[in-house]
């Protein structure tokens, strides 16, 4: 880990993550057991490559965190909803295909009630997609998240679209 200016910037293979310095100075110390970092990302197209990196660099500075990797498919999100309310702080990871899954989409509609409550912070990152596309639902991941759409309700889409505006304008 090393400082650019006011980021704290973590190289992980050829890949920079730029976090604000705001954003975790001070959790990572004083992190105890029951605080930890939620990850939220799609499985299938991250799982085996960036967060095996992002876990190795966590480990490395003890860092505690949570990765859904033993949830079972189909099952009801309240164990992770559980985990996210025990979380302190939460990596949204976007990537072209994250937009595919109700369960990354209802997980970020809870991180975002809880980061408007103040009692959890989210920190966005942008895995191969661009914080532009995630907004606005366009491109490759908003033909994602319209095709997720077609088989929600009006509610949740509102709701999912609320999350996807939300955080991805942390990056303003």
């Amino acid at each position: 880990m090393f400082n650019v200016g006011d980021l704290h910037c973590c190289s992980l293979h050829n890949f920079v993550l730029y976090v604000p310095i705001h954003s975790i100075d001070g959790v990572f110390s004083t992190m105890d057991v029951h605080r930890q970092v939620f990850f939220n990302y799609r499985g299938e197209e991250l799982r085996y490559n960036f967060i095996s990196h992002l876990i190795k660099a966590f480990e490395k500075h003890e860092i505690n965190f949570f990765v859904d990797k033993y949830e079972q498919r189909g099952k009801d999100l309240k164990n992770l909803f559980v985990r996210i309310d025990e979380s302190r702080i939460a990596l949204a990871i976007f990537s072209t295909r994250y937009a595919e899954s109700s369960w990354c989409m209802d997980e970020l509609v809870k991180m975002k009630k809880l980061a408007d409550q103040r009692k959890l912070q989210i920190i966005p990152i942008f895995y191969k997609v661009s914080a532009t596309d995630v907004r606005k639902q366009t491109g490759e991941f908003g033909e994602n998240f319209w095709t997720l759409a077609k088989t929600s309700s009006g509610d949740q889409i509102r709701k999912w679209k609320e999350a996807l505006e939300c955080v991805s304008n942390k990056m303003l």
